[in-house]
């Protein structure tokens, strides 16, 4: 091939990304509403003659709304209104789709046991919609609820008997959005408060919004109370927006903002480097002066003394183990929000919730977000807030 070929082919390539995306979006909202339509109207359950008619025109309202609010919503125009119905009817129509999928299983053991149509479409038709509805109710007041606490102990081994029994409390993926949660930040804060901790952690994506849009929401969060240090970086989802304005605002709520930069905080003697880095994804945002960068990060530390690393992501847990990082703190996963999304963030992400090792010094916690994005839902993947105790390798 010539270079001129070459270089027409390039262009050629490039041009059938947005067909094929294009495309595979089509198909993936074909199935996510297809399925349930299926399985709730078409398949043979011998409905009444209005079912079909009138369950298809809902289906298909929804399949032709559906993109319509995403882009209302979450474009340019970002109306408020428009994402909690497009989010909401996107959380919807998930769990419809798993459990009509699943409803598939049971149609087979039915059919397997002599069960025949139309009762065998209308047994998992009722069951598909009654799982679906009682999780959809569930799923919402779990989102809604203030995060249960999570403890967990974590040994590190080159941590000082000063800084034993240290109490770290995580906050992460509040997405401050368009549902107003400014109450039920007040009272996230009141539930920090209460714990009594040493240092605070938000580990980004901290709104879905600018500042002025968002502000009242987080202000709260001016409130955490931390006798050592209140730590902030910045998530996927600044980026986004504006991530300069939310780590010049942390700071103004009196937060540390380690855009790529550490702190030092000592305890009858003992020191430990809290550093912090950007998202993955600020080098590709356009945002000037942000990328994730480990060595700026660490710089000038003393490399003798423990690292609390906070990175949004736990992909970056690569990074961290080249840099000899103690413990990694992470958010991002949300668990997976609604069962069984997990399976694909497990795809992009090596851990999904809780604490793992990755060489011989690094751990990695991943907390399942306080907050969440998107559908008002979770689904056996509650929110929390963390409360670390960090323990030295001398420590009870």
């Amino acid at each position: 091939m010539s270079a001129g070929e070459a270089v027409g082919a390039a262009p050629a390539r490039r041009s059938l990304r947005p067909v094929l995306f294009g495309a595979a979006v089509c198909v993936i909202l074909a199935l996510l509403f297809g399925v349930p339509w299926w399985s709730l109207v078409a398949a043979g359950a011998g409905w009444p003659g209005w079912v079909f008619p009138a369950g298809t025109v809902l289906f298909v309202a929804g399949l032709v709304a559906f993109p319509v609010l995403m882009y209302l919503g979450h474009g340019r125009r970002a109306l408020d209104w428009a994402a909690r119905a497009g989010d909401t009817l996107l959380g919807v129509v998930w769990v419809l789709f798993t459990w009509a999928l699943l409803g598939d299983v049971l149609r087979g053991a039915l059919a397997l046991g002599g069960v025949a149509d139309p009762v065998r479409s209308r047994i998992v038709a009722a069951a598909t919609l009654a799982v679906s509805v009682v999780l959809v109710l569930w799923g919402y007041v779990e989102a809604m609820r203030v995060p249960r606490v999570r403890r967990v102990e974590v040994t590190l081994p080159r941590l000082g008997a000063g800084l034993d029994g240290l109490r770290v409390v995580l906050l992460t993926d509040t997405h401050y959005g368009p549902i107003d949660r400014a109450r039920w930040s007040a009272r996230v804060v009141e539930a920090v408060n209460r714990l009594d901790a040493d240092i605070a952690c938000h580990t980004g994506d901290i709104a879905d919004g600018t500042v002025s849009r968002r502000r009242e929401q987080a202000a709260p969060l001016g409130d955490v109370r931390a006798r050592l240090a209140r730590t902030y970086v910045t998530g996927n989802h600044e980026y986004f927006g504006e991530a300069q304005g939310w780590l010049d605002h942390m700071r103004v709520l009196g937060w540390e903002p380690l855009h790529n930069r550490h702190i030092v905080v000592e305890r009858d003697g003992s020191k430990l480097v809290i550093a912090g880095v950007d998202d993955r994804t600020a080098g590709s945002s356009g945002s000037p002066g942000h990328r994730a960068d480990h060595a700026v990060a660490l710089a000038g530390a003393d490399p003798d003394l423990p690292v609390l690393l906070l990175a949004h992501q736990p992909q970056q847990i690569g990074q961290a183990v080249e840099h000899g990082v103690d413990l990694q703190l992470s958010g991002h996963t949300h668990g997976g929000q609604i069962w069984p999304f997990h399976l694909l963030v497990r795809l992009d992400q090596p851990s999904v919730q809780g604490l793992r090792r990755y060489g011989e010094r690094t751990q990695l916690y991943t907390s399942r977000g306080t907050g969440f994005w998107g559908p008002p839902l979770r689904v056996f993947a509650p929110s929390e807030i963390t409360l670390l105790t960090l323990r030295s390798a001398g420590g009870r």
